[in-house]
């Protein structure tokens, strides 16, 4: 297949599969807040990657479509909860469903998007003619996955009553908590394609090298990126003080009187511009900026070594590019 008639043939999958997304009608109070999420769009890069997947272990994208559907369905359900825990106003520049509705509605909401993600992929086996071995593995895996997930937002909670994180830790935490999806979206492509456990396992570590690289480089672009397109205050996570792969860097590189100042600005929750931007030309004088570019670089190149050992093909090339993208991204 010809790599352009590839994307466009995806594209309509996925336009085919999200608009018609079984969401019940009533209660209204309940799916209309559904319906306004998974409507948002996004960069659909979970259920694209796991399509793509399945069509590079010799599957067929469309028969991984309910697969498809629960894991963009159980990613906007964390977004959903993150955004009640971070008391997030706005989500993809629209306001966020606690904002617009309230948090009870929120919570509910996200529950019940987590059960129909559930739904999706009880159907897959049927959808796909999978054995009932695969259907159990399928299942096992992205039970495993949502409880990752949450072990990850649990060590991000934990993260900010510490006062000192160490880089491994927080790159496990990443792991999880962002990583660990992308991850298993490729994993499931692959089962849906009757992969072995080899390559189910190869398909994993791909998505995991680039979830965290998906990660460090949002906390690079937090710091360094330009506001108008990442659409983010930049330096924002300086204000909360939160710890990313910048602030832990910097404070186990700088010395007394940079520890201290930065110790200072991400302890006071309310920092200034011209805090902001102290503590970002500190992380340039120490070498954290060009360090973190290293770190994405060097997880998208081992994602796209293990992505090399798959036959060639259109789906291999339409992952390889879309790894490129990723790499380069301004937001």
């Amino acid at each position: 297949m010809i790599l352009q008639d590839l994307r466009k043939h995806l594209d309509a999958v996925l336009e085919s599969a999200f608009h018609l997304l079984p969401i019940p009608a009533e209660p209204a109070s309940l799916y209309d807040p559904v319906r306004y999420v998974m409507g948002k769009g996004g960069k659909r890069l979970r259920p694209r990657l796991l399509l793509l997947t399945a069509g590079l272990c010799g599957g067929k994208p469309e028969d991984a479509i309910p697969a498809a559907r629960a894991v963009e369905m159980l990613h906007n359900f964390t977004l959903l909860h993150d955004d009640i825990m971070d008391n997030a106003d706005t989500r993809r520049g629209m306001a966020t469903v606690h904002e617009k509705w309230d948090d009870a509605t929120a919570i509910l909401s996200g529950d019940v998007l987590f059960v129909l993600a559930l739904e999706q992929l009880a159907v897959q086996g049927a959808h796909a003619g999978l054995s009932d071995a695969v259907n159990t593995r399928l299942m096992q895996r992205f039970l495993e996955a949502i409880r990752i997930v949450c072990d990850g937002q649990a060590m991000d909670m934990d993260f900010e009553r510490r006062d000192e994180v160490a880089l491994p830790e927080y790159l496990e935490m990443i792991g999880a908590k962002t990583a660990a999806l992308l991850r298993c979206s490729m994993e499931l492509g692959a089962l849906t394609a009757g992969a072995d456990e080899d390559i189910v396992a190869d398909c994993g570590e791909i998505g995991e090298h680039a979830g965290l690289a998906f990660q460090i480089q949002d906390d690079l672009l937090d710091a360094v990126g330009d506001t108008s397109k990442f659409g983010k205050k930049v330096g924002g996570d300086i204000i909360e003080g939160k710890k990313t792969w910048l602030t832990i860097r910097a404070l186990e590189r700088a010395d007394d009187t940079d520890r201290l100042l930065l110790r200072q600005i991400l302890g006071s929750g309310a920092a200034g511009e011209s805090e902001v931007l102290r503590a970002i030309r500190i992380y340039h004088d120490l070498g954290v900026i060009d360090d973190a570019v290293r770190a994405i670089k060097e997880h998208y190149d081992n994602a796209s070594q293990k992505l090399a050992l798959f036959e060639e093909s259109a789906y291999r090339e339409e992952i390889k590019l879309l790894l490129d993208k990723l790499k380069v991204r301004d937001k």
